[in-house]
């Protein structure tokens, strides 16, 4: 499996002949992002930031597009999604907390999430995760401790921060880090990993850039 990371919350993942595309910005949206084909996107949140379905689709075939709660199944994936709440953009909006799994490894993608206070389903449901994106920008969604409080809560064996940078609180992922006290992690173009590397981790920051 490999994961790269576009951006606000543009997260691309690719196993086999598969393309996974999560929350990229739409041709609407004030951040560019790079267009590639995909099979199925996942759209956490309604706003051009994050809803961009068309800048991940192919000339011959149209992805699955996932944008709500619900229960999902697509070639060999199937995908649960969860509602919770988002205040990006300013007003408050559904944002929906994605679980699925790829190549055996437990996935959990939390948005544009600004609620911590996430139902006991929820929670249930990102504590099988190997992997958490976490947002970490704070401006509409978690701040760095809280979205820190939150992940270690989970214990996952990976978390990767998201919304940051270029959108969000200056200096987030900085804070993100210090506050882990792993200030020294390096930046990652592109995370290639498989199941057996995964399960040697135990909750590992890992910064794409």
């Amino acid at each position: 499996m490999i994961i790269t990371y576009d951006g606000v919350e543009a997260v691309k993942i690719t196993h086999g002949d598969t393309t996974i595309a999560i929350n990229p910005p739409s041709k609407k949206s004030k951040f560019s992002t790079t267009s590639f084909g995909s099979d199925f996107v996942l759209i956490t949140t309604k706003h051009p930031d994050l809803n961009g379905s068309e800048t991940a689709t192919r000339k011959d075939q149209e992805p699955l597009v996932i944008d709500g709660p619900g229960e999902y199944e697509t070639k060999d994936y199937f995908v649960r999604g969860f509602g919770s709440l988002s205040n990006y953009g300013g007003e408050e909006r559904i944002n929906t907390i994605y679980s699925f799994r790829v190549d055996n490894i437990d996935i959990a993608f939390l948005g544009a999430l600004s609620d911590k206070k996430l139902s006991v389903k929820v929670k249930e449901e990102i504590a099988e995760a190997d992997i958490l994106f976490v947002p970490i920008g704070g401006d509409g969604v978690l701040s760095a401790s809280e979205a820190y409080e939150l992940a270690t809560k989970r214990g996952p064996k990976i978390i990767i921060p998201i919304h940051y940078g270029n959108v969000g609180e200056k200096d987030a992922l900085k804070k993100f880090l210090k506050i882990a006290n792993q200030e020294k992690v390096k930046k990652l173009d592109k995370l290639t990993i498989k199941k057996k590397e995964v399960d040697l981790k135990s909750g590992e920051i890992i910064v794409l850039k």
